[in-house]
């Protein structure tokens, strides 16, 4: 459960709207904001719609198979097997069983028990029971930073080298046990409250919540865990923690991790024997997290010397105090209380069943004063057994359920004394306060235990009276209930010290702040950029993420210059699926998990990555984003930039910003040859596709909200301006290309000419067409090496064993950027008879960057820098492969011609130097201007893309 933060934190700057020009522009930007917003709304309902249609059906056919007569004849095989396993076939264990029938048996007895064995034993894994019975336990999956099979990634458990004070604004991380409402009031909530007041930005996250607990782990600064056991995810968490060099505390505010001290408590052998051993089992693993955290926080200074007495050498006290709720509900109920005239209230705020003992300490006196005194009534506020004696007195009781803390202060203000009973033990010593404040800011004076907490602020007869043994307590509370004026004096000089010694501020300054000190101001860099592309080092995959990374690296190593990374990363076994924090180079990397569900509304307007990527905004607070490639992120991730007002600069990759199939290619495999595009066609090539108008509102709308659009090549610009983007908004950022390190090897005499391929198999990269034009060629005066990146995953996708062919052909995995020099040194042509218009190609500028001849279809950006017979030959784009077969052909018909060759035009081709260097001025410029996060005022700016 995250806290939540105020509406104001995100808002841009307000602009000035008296500038008619700033107003309209404004305007255009709110209106296109609430366009995207709706049309994300609409998509996500037809999203909802399939689910719960899928759902449906996945649920019928399940029902049917589990009617058939298969599924019948083979339940004693499935029965058997689990039971050899030692389990129900429901899967829980058989203690986990027999703990379940014991309950059952002791609420409902034997006939109850009987009665529900008739439902169970037809259909057991579909029991109710135990359904529900599995809702309440903690989940057992969690994370493990470190795969003990070896098969986890490196960067993704290493040791974090980038501290993350140096990039993430200050920020303290409560993962907090929040089922009990007045613990977490006084540890957390409060104490959210406090760290926010002394200026830090602080998140309370439930620890059963794993994932969003992962996440949040790589976004915080400091971190707490309160009342949190050793459970598996929790020791996980820890071990992250580690990993990226934060220093966890743990927290808690009674004596919960100390077995021998925790035996004192009589209130112990009012619980059954199997709950005993859940409780004291628990004790256990609470040690084990206050150990592994290694540091401590206390609510007293008896606990904190528990603590370090248990081997915790760092313990830090924060005692329960008031809050602004408290402050605000007492203030008003003080002004509002009346006493009842002729009665005396003495009320008991218990709040869970382990007091039984603590009341019975005070039991015996309240009993006779009730007898004694007619006009006395005892009130109880929550859990408790009250003894069997109290019968006597029955109609002086009064019992109400637990209720929210607002309405439990307005049963103790409704009262005139407060008590607080404690049974004489190290483990009460341990206890907070906090009774004797709940009634003092009532203005209600108290009679406690003397235990030490109490103690130390008790005064007695001057601020409370302070009670031990069954004498003392009824000497304490007759003398209160005989003296209203003693009662008005002990509870008005109770409040000024609780106000005192109590108050939030106090707390926070003289306590919490001791903690961490203040926030630190983050040392600003001139320009901070968030840069977002799908994939990124360790997983490189495609030209655009070689760009990304090649363009990250550069940018990181500038003068003034922060900058980090968002992509996505790869399941982990052992990990749950949040967000990962890991460094590459240097460079700081935020990875999220990103679903594998193929859904298509999910790779344009994806909810959860957005949430993610919105509290990666808010730790970074970037001056500008950067995306690349990021589908399957969604465009909403740019338009969540444009709401808070966050420059935002896209470099268009390819054509997904257009096209819902992304390349522009038709489920035939074939282009679509499509340059403005028209909608009708678009769905007769998804013909069951819903949500084509909202998807390009979507598109368009981010388009023009974005401060610069980046193109790396004018024929992929020409496609955007050809559907409504202004001029003036995209600019050529040509890609980069790592040039030879090393000169090109002089061709043997005699050598067969060496051809290459880099597509993989696909149809869409003319995997087809090369395989036909060889086919083809009547003559074995050749080597064809084709590149299977899927070899450095342990896998084949190119199988060339029924190929029929006569000369040599070798199946090679990918080249590295490092190793790169190595394999072009190895062919004379390189074969790039893609189906589609590229944005770009990076491979033939590759191969042109080392003197190897291309061959090459027209159109796209892949030929740009092709001069056709001069250094390379252009074939049409047509998915034929005749014109392939001609180009190769005439070079083995007259290998002469590139024996030589050299590229006369290699001093033209960008290389990643100067495509940084141009990004980084576009970016600054973008920065500097006012309203660059607005779109271009003007209502004749484009609006539609297709016809009308």
């Amino acid at each position: 459960m995250a806290s939540i933060s105020s509406l104001d934190e995100h808002a841009p700057p307000k602009p000035d709207t008296s500038d008619p020009e700033v107003l309209e522009r404004e305007l255009d930007r709110t209106r296109l904001l609430l366009e995207g917003a709706l049309a994300s709304l609409r998509l996500q309902g037809m999203r909802g719609d399939g689910l719960q249609a899928g759902l449906d059906d996945a649920r019928n056919r399940l029902g049917q198979l589990q009617h058939s007569v298969s599924w019948r004849v083979t339940t004693p095989l499935r029965y058997a097997r689990a039971l050899a396993a030692g389990r129900l076939p429901t899967g829980h264990s058989f203690p986990e069983a027999a703990k379940r029938i014991r309950e059952i048996a002791e609420d409902e007895g034997p006939i109850g028990l009987l009665r529900r064995a008739r439902r169970w034993v037809p259909s057991i894994p579909g029991s109710a029971a135990i359904r529900r019975r599995l809702a309440n336990r903690p989940a057992k999956t969690g994370l493990d930073p470190v795969d003990k099979t070896g098969g986890t990634p490196d960067p993704y458990t290493a040791p974090i080298g980038t501290d993350g004070r140096s990039i993430l604004e200050p920020t303290v991380l409560i993962v907090a046990e929040l089922s009990i409402p007045q613990c977490a009031k006084y540890r957390v909530w409060q104490k959210q409250e406090m760290f926010e007041s002394l200026g830090w930005r602080c998140r309370v996250i439930n620890w059963r919540d794993v994932d969003h607990v992962l996440t949040a782990l790589q976004l915080c600064t400091h971190l707490i865990f309160y009342r949190v056991p050793a459970e598996k995810p929790v020791l996980a968490m820890i071990d992250d923690a580690r990993r990226l060099g934060l220093d966890p505390i743990w927290e808690v505010d009674d004596l919960i991790f100390d077995e021998p001290l925790y035996r004192q408590n009589s209130n112990l052998k009012t619980l059954d024997k199997a709950l005993r051993e859940e409780v004291l089992s628990g004790v256990r693993l609470y040690r084990a997290a206050m150990l592994a955290c290694g540091r401590a926080i206390a609510s007293t200074s008896t606990l904190a010397q528990t603590m370090r007495d248990a081997g915790v050498t760092r313990v830090q006290v924060v005692e329960n105090a008031l809050d602004r709720e408290t402050l605000e509900i007492a203030g008003t109920l003080r002004e509002t209380r009346r006493p009842v005239p002729g009665l005396t209230t003495i009320v008991y705020g218990s709040g869970t069943k382990t007091h039984d003992a603590d009341f019975r300490c005070a039991a015996p006196a309240i009993l006779r004063l009730l007898q004694r005194y007619p006009q006395l009534r005892l009130r109880i506020v929550g859990e408790l057994t009250v003894p069997d004696a109290f019968e006597a007195a029955e109609a002086q009781i009064e019992i109400y359920a637990g209720t929210d803390y607002r309405n439990y202060l307005r049963l103790l203000s409704e009262a005139d004394i407060a008590i607080a009973p404690l049974e004489p033990t190290l483990f009460n010593d341990a206890k907070s306060n906090i009774k004797f404040q709940e009634a003092a800011i009532l203005g209600m004076p108290s009679v406690c235990s003397p235990c030490r907490s109490f103690a130390e602020i008790v005064r007695h007869e001057q601020n409370g009276m302070l009670a031990e043994g069954d004498a003392g307590w009824e000497r304490s509370l007759e003398a209160l209930i005989l003296d209203p004026a003693l009662r008005s004096r002990l509870g008005s000089q109770a409040l000024d010290d609780v106000l005192v010694r109590y108050a939030p501020d106090r707390i926070a300054e003289a306590q919490v702040a001791a903690l961490f000190g203040p926030p630190p101001a983050r040392q600003a860099a001139p320009l901070r950029i968030l840069s977002a592309n799908i994939f990124f080092a360790p997983q490189s995959f495609g030209g655009a993420t070689i760009v990304a990374q090649e363009l990250a690296s550069r940018l990181h190593a500038s003068d003034g210059v922060d900058l980090c990374v968002f992509t996505s990363r790869p399941s982990i076994q052992g990990r749950a699926n949040g967000l990962l924090r890991y460094d590459w180079d240097g460079i700081p990397v935020f990875a999220a998990s990103l679903s594998s569900s193929g859904d298509q509304v999910v790779q344009l307007d994806n909810p959860a990555i957005t949430h993610v990527f919105g509290q990666v905004l808010d730790a970074l607070r970037p001056d500008v984003v950067h995306a690349h490639s990021i589908q399957g992120f969604g465009a909403s991730i740019m338009r969540l930039c444009q709401e808070r007002g966050i420059p935002t600069v896209i470099t268009l990759h390819d054509p997904w910003w257009l096209c819902d199939r992304h390349f522009m290619v038709r489920d035939d495999r074939r282009y679509c040859f499509q340059t403005t595009i028209d909608l009708k066609v678009c769905q007769n090539c998804v013909p069951h596709a819903r949500h084509l108008e909202d998807r390009m509102q979507i598109m368009m709308g981010v388009l023009r909200g974005t401060s610069l659009l980046l193109s790396p090549s004018e024929t992929h610009r020409q496609l955007y301006l050809a559907n409504g983007v202004s001029p003036d908004r995209v600019k050529v950022n040509r890609n980069g290309i790592r040039l030879p390190e090393v000169p090109r090897s002089p061709r043997r005499s005699g050598q067969p000419l060496r051809f290459g391929y880099v597509g993989g198999n696909e149809t869409i990269k003319g995997f087809h067409l090369i395989r036909k034009a060889f086919e083809a060629l009547e003559r074995d005066d050749w080597e064809l090496v084709l590149v299977d990146n899927t070899l450095n995953l342990g896998f084949r996708s190119i199988d060339v064993s029924a190929w029929k062919t006569g000369g040599t052909i070798r199946v090679v995995p990918a080249y590295t950027q490092e190793s790169m020099d190595a394999f072009f040194d190895g062919i004379d042509v390189l074969l790039f008879p893609s189906q589609w218009k590229e944005s770009f190609g990076l491979t033939v500028r590759e191969a042109l960057a080392r003197d190897v001849w291309v061959i090459c279809t027209a159109g796209g950006g892949q030929a740009e820098e092709i001069r056709d017979g001069v250094n390379g030959t252009l074939i049409a784009l047509d998915g034929r492969h005749e014109e392939l077969l001609a180009a190769v052909t005439t070079l083995l018909d007259d290998p002469g011609k590139i024996a030589s060759f050299r590229n006369p035009f290699s001093e033209t081709l960008a290389t990643y130097d100067s495509q940084y260097e141009e990004l980084l001025g576009m970016i600054r410029q973008v920065v500097s201007e006012p309203g660059s996060a607005s779109p271009p005022a003007g209502r004749n700016s484009p609006r539609h893309i297709g016809p009308a």
